[in-house]
């Protein structure tokens, strides 16, 4: 199909499939944002794992949302039911915005003869011989490498927007937590969590920093958490700070993305709270350690990432990474980046943010894991 034809629709008929993960949803949205842009008329759906579809509820650029579980590619009849429904809605193009073969499938399954998705590198699995338009990305981050895949539509350097929604009840949420904490005048969040704990700060350093910045910025610190795992780790950092930090209530993606607007700063490692935070233009600190910074940090250029080591392997090696590559980040370094972002808040004039927005410190750079 030409981009004529798209282009000339009085309605087309759009699919995104981007299933997981919360932070690889979030980078998919300027994606949709730039569609419904381009084509105002369209009918936008998104197919989703049922983990991050609420972040997507009531999103302005989306029509319709379709939330799969976890794993359902294992279950016939959740493949079934999906392509049953897929195929009553007749699309006239997918994206797979994933490059895995579930993703792929998932496409595949709308029974739409154009799919475009990535070609290399970030093709993976059966994804390029499922899709049948495949994009050779060339930008590093992945926001951009995302966008790359409307070249083929004709949308070259769209804006990025995000436009996460934020719902009355979840605004009134984040004002009650507020208030419950006590930190009306101010305050900034810890985000100790990640997928992989290759991805993760010890929490006697974060603690460090809270009590940095209690002490000198008189910041408090609220400590998010997921999880029992996240929430040991929330009450650890909140008994080291010195009273600095406190350990915040358990709350939705959609209360964190409201919370997280009226903060001060994030600090915290490549995962879904850190680039929901950016996402909603809240200034973070990114701790960084197996992956790239540059190519995973928190996008846009209000951002301050501290990496030391990057390890030079496959994913899975990154996934199953020795500690050093996180333990090599010193409390100084991340007490003087959220210094910085602080200092630019208050009208300072240093904002030493180099390139596309990234601070990159160290130079240990370019280590294999044994």
């Amino acid at each position: 199909m030409a981009i004529e034809a798209v282009s000339n629709s009085q309605r087309p008929r759009i699919l995104i499939v981007r299933l997981s993960a919360i932070g690889d949803v979030i980078h998919t949205l300027p994606l949709l944002c730039a569609l419904r842009e381009k084509f105002p008329a369209a009918m936008l759906t998104w197919v989703v794992e049922s983990r991050a579809a609420e972040l997507l509820e009531g999103h302005a650029a989306l029509d319709e949302l379709i939330a799969l579980p976890r794993g359902w590619l294992k279950s016939p009849a959740t493949v079934w039911r999906l392509r049953r429904r897929l195929r009553t809605m007749r699309f006239d193009l997918a994206i797979d915005a994933q490059g895995l073969s579930k993703s792929a499938v998932a496409a595949w399954l709308s029974g739409t003869r154009r799919r475009i998705g990535f070609g290399r590198p970030w093709g993976r699995e059966l994804s390029r011989w499922l899709n049948t338009e495949l994009v050779d990305t060339s930008k590093d981050h992945a926001v951009d490498r995302h966008l790359e895949l409307l070249r083929p539509l004709g949308i070259e350097s769209p804006a990025v927007r995000f436009d996460i929604p934020e719902h009355e009840q979840d605004r009134a949420a984040a004002e009650q937590i507020i208030h419950r904490c006590g930190v009306e005048q101010g305050f900034g969040i810890v985000a100790p969590g990640a997928g992989w704990p290759s991805k993760r700060w010890p929490a006697d350093r974060y603690a460090a920093v809270a009590g940095h910045l209690g002490r000198n910025r008189s910041l408090p610190m609220l400590v998010i958490w997921g999880n029992p795992q996240e929430r040991a780790c929330a009450e650890q950092i909140a008994a080291g700070s010195g009273r600095a930090a406190q350990v915040a209530p358990a709350m939705t993606l959609r209360q964190l993305a409201a919370l997280a607007r009226r903060a001060r700063l994030l600090l915290g490692s490549d995962s879904g709270p850190l680039h929901l935070a950016a996402a909603v233009a809240t200034p973070c600190v990114g701790l960084y350690g197996p992956w790239s910074a540059e190519k995973h940090g928190p996008y846009g250029p209000q951002h301050v990432t501290v990496q030391k080591m990057i390890c030079e392997g496959s994913t899975r090696q990154k996934r199953h990474a020795s500690p050093k590559y996180m333990e090599a980040i010193d409390v100084p370094s991340v007490c003087e980046a959220c210094d910085q972002i602080l200092r630019r808040g208050e009208g300072g004039a240093e904002t030493r943010v180099q390139g596309s927005g990234f601070r990159v410190q160290g130079s240990e750079f370019g280590v294999q894991e044994p």
